[in-house]
């Protein structure tokens, strides 16, 4: 089935959309006003979408990390932060957060991840942090259902 046939669920029903990215926007602005590092907040956005291959979340959020200072050499190793030694322990134990809750259909969060989380990240760090989560999950499966397109970026 070609892109063209997909239902674009954005446009099929853009006022849930519009609620969507106003509760991402909010969720943001949680996440800022309680500790949660922009940088932080991108890297398990990108993570997330890794887990869901949405390749339109990626270069968002690629473009975002970018912005912030985030380095080449750590977004290309992300997939394997556990082995790469280039993450600090509230980063892995955001990512392994990430993780749990993006395939919570894999065994859900282990108290194992959950307390991991908690040694590093106060109560309301943890729950604007598993907003940020949350969030880019929703957008993850409407992009990736509705096949949202990436288009080439041209050679400079």
């Amino acid at each position: 089935m070609s892109t063209a046939a997909r239902v674009h669920l954005s446009k099929t029903f853009p006022s849930a959309y519009e609620k969507l990215a106003a509760l991402s926007t909010e969720v943001g602005q949680i996440a800022r006003d309680n500790g949660i590092e922009p940088l932080l907040s991108e890297l398990v956005q990108m993570r997330a979408s890794q887990i869901n291959a949405c390749a339109y979340c990626l270069r968002v959020h690629t473009k975002k990390a970018l912005s912030l200072g985030e380095t080449p050499e750590r977004m290309t190793v992300l997939s394997a932060w556990r082995e790469a030694g280039l993450y600090s322990e509230r980063e892995r134990a955001a990512l392994a957060l990430c993780e749990a809750m993006t395939l919570v259909s894999d065994g859900h969060v282990s108290d194992e991840v959950y307390a991991a989380a908690r040694e590093v990240f106060s109560e309301t760090e943890f729950a604007a942090l598993s907003w940020v989560i949350v969030s880019i999950n929703a957008f993850n499966r409407i992009a990736v259902t509705s096949r949202y397109l990436v288009d080439p970026v041209p050679a400079e």
